[in-house]
Parts: structure tokens; C-alpha cells; sequence
């Protein structure tokens, strides 16, 4: 159904700050040109990534926050992202913007018709000059821009077409792309991106109903980890993973953070080239994290956690790729 989950976003107050934690921390790459500001549209953005190659390595990484001004491209957008500040919880440590879902030009077409069809609630912004290309947000209406669940059972899901990203024309090749040469402790690609929710089966009732988009697999019922994980796939093999998760125990590690903070997301995990190597690199930065040694998450290999407030409260994963 959808080609990419274009990002794993975080919203914080200063995403200039987070993008040199996160460079530093974890050896996330960072460019100049990868940051995003427009006048018209009052938001800083960084588009970082863990592979320098697209290709290898689509979704990125996206600390970003939207700016107290007149948003004169999309004057909707703040009362919705109040909406969801609302909806998330605003003291949660890890907000989301939006989970941007891209898919290729007749798809959407075909999908925005769909929705009118069914009667659905979405929005799109206008094209402006900055962003001439059509972005969509379920749940939401212009004359009611305010985020209810009732689409995409509380992902938060905003959708555009993949023509606008500009990806190498190797992204779409079949076997996909693989990094060349990598080095041990190597950083390959953005493997998944966890979301938490009250309901996992009326999530995915509405992802199936409204949006015909289903798992790419059947349910699992994780008993070390204390959740059921439904993995939403994308038709390029390289992009990330949508995991939605419902606790299935209080005092796991999802269930205490589910009924600490709620439901949204939860961690973004990222596969790299030897997993003891990318440990040392972690030392050697002074990055505190949690070696695990045998994680049902990851196929019961070994996963590093990183200690939240190394990143003010944002939760990353390596796992073996």
C-alpha cells in the first residue's frame, strides 16, 4: 500500500540542539543541507540520516519543531498540531508530529479518492511555493482541524506522494540496495520505529477498513517483552518498519511506559554492522545505554538500549543488521 515510512520524527523544542546530540551521541549523520526552514512555513526540521546513502538507508531521522509565527503556507497547521499535543499528551517525552507515510503519485491519488468516498475525515494543506506538492492528515478537517483517531486508531499519520522526496533511482531497485564495504560498528539503515496504543486489534480494524492496509505478517504475542507487535511493512525493503504495540503486562517495559505516558511513539531502532563494535563506539562517545543480551524484539539476538536521558527522553535501539 505505501512505499516508505519517510521518517522517524521526534518533536522537541530545539531540534538544532537535538540533531547535535544526536550526532554526537550516536554518529548520526548531519548536513547543512538536510536542515529545513521556511519563511512561510514556521518550522525548523533535520533530515538526518544513519547511511549516507538514501538508498540504502530511507527513512530518516527527524528532530523538528514548529515555530510560535503566522504559518501563512498552512494556516491550519497550528490548531491541529495543538490537536495532537493534546492527544499525545503534553508532557510525554516523545511526540510526534505526524508518522509521514509516502507512496508513489497514482496510489495517492487513488487513496485520496477512496477516503472521499467513504466519507473519511482528512485534510490536505495548500501548495505553496516552498512545498508545491499535496500533503494529507487523517482525522482532521478544515472546518474541524482538530486530530481524532477515528481514521488511523491514533498513529497520527500524515501522507504524501514519494515523487516530491527525490529518491536515487537506485531506491527502488529489486534486490534492494546494501551498503558497500561496511565497517564493523557501521550504522546500515533505520529498521523500525515503535508506536504504542491502547488497542492493537481496533488499530489495525481501522488501518484495514479505512486505509486497506494490513500487517505484513500476523500478530506476535511477545511474552519477554510484554506486548503484541503488529509490523507494518512498505514495499521498499529498506525503509523502517511501522510497529504498533500494545502492552500486554503493566510491569514490562512497554506497559510501564504506556501507563506512565500513554500511548505514541516509542523507539526508534536502527540496524548496524556488528553490534559489539557499535558498543565500544558508544563508549568511547560516553553514551550511556543498557547491552541486552538476548531480546525477543530482535528475534532473541542482542539489542542495545540507549538511556533515555542521554537524549532528553528519546528512546534509540541498535540491533544486528
Amino acid at each position: 500500500m505505501f512505499e516508505l515510512l519517510m521518517s522517524a520524527d521526534m518533536m522537541v523544542p530545539d531540534p538544532d540542539a537535538m540533531t547535535e546530540k544526536l550526532v554526537d551521541k550516536l554518529g548520526i549523520f548531519k548536513h547543512e543541507r538536510w536542515r529545513q526552514a521556511f519563511d512561510h512555513h514556521p518550522y525548523i526540521a533535520h533530515f538526518l540520516r544513519v547511511h549516507k546513502s538514501l538508498a540504502v538507508s530511507p527513512t530518516r531521522v527527524e528532530p523538528q519543531w514548529h515555530l510560535d509565527k503566522p504559518n501563512l503556507g498552512d494556516p491550519l497547521f497550528h490548531d491541529f498540531l495543538e490537536s495532537l499535543k493534546e492527544f499525545q499528551g503534553r508532557h510525554r517525552p516523545m511526540i510526534t508530529h505526524s508518522i509521514v507515510l509516502a507512496t508513489h503519485g497514482h496510489k495517492f491519488d487513488a487513496l485520496v479518492e477512496k477516503l472521499m468516498r467513504r466519507r473519511l475525515p482528512f485534510r490536505m494543506a495548500q501548495r505553496t511555493d516552498d512545498m508545491p506538492f499535496d500533503r494529507l492528515w487523517l482525522g482532521a478537517t478544515p472546518e474541524q482541524p482538530y486530530y481524532q483517531p477515528s481514521v488511523d486508531g491514533g498513529l497520527c499519520i500524515e501522507i504524501m506522494p514519494m515523487e516530491p522526496l527525490q529518491m536515487p533511482p537506485e531506491t527502488f531497485a529489486e534486490p534492494a540496495p546494501q551498503a558497500k564495504d561496511p565497517k564493523p560498528g557501521d550504522m546500515i539503515r533505520v529498521t523500525a520505529r515503535g508506536f504504542l496504543v491502547r488497542d492493537l486489534d481496533d488499530t489495525l480494524r481501522r488501518c484495514s477498513s479505512n486505509l486497506d492496509w494490513e500487517p505484513s505478517g500476523p500478530v506476535q504475542t511477545l511474552h519477554g517483552e510484554g506486548y503484541r507487535r503488529a509490523r507494518m511493512g512498505f514495499t521498499l525493503a529498506n525503509s523502517a518498519t511501522l510497529d504498533i504495540i500494545e502492552a500486554s503486562r503493566w510491569d514490562g517495559d512497554a506497559g510501564l511506559y504506556l501507563n506512565s505516558w500513554g500511548p505514541g511513539p516509542y523507539y526508534i531502532r536502527i540496524g548496524v554492522h556488528g553490534l559489539a563494535a557499535k558498543a565500544d563506539d558508544l563508549r568511547a562517545r560516553g553514551t550511556k545505554f543498557q547491552w541486552i543480551e538476548s531480546s525477543e524484539a530482535v528475534g532473541g539476538k542482542s539489542l542495545i538500549r540507549i538511556d533515555p536521558k542521554e537524549l532528553d527522553g528519546q528512546l534509540f535501539e541498535f540491533e544486528e543488521c
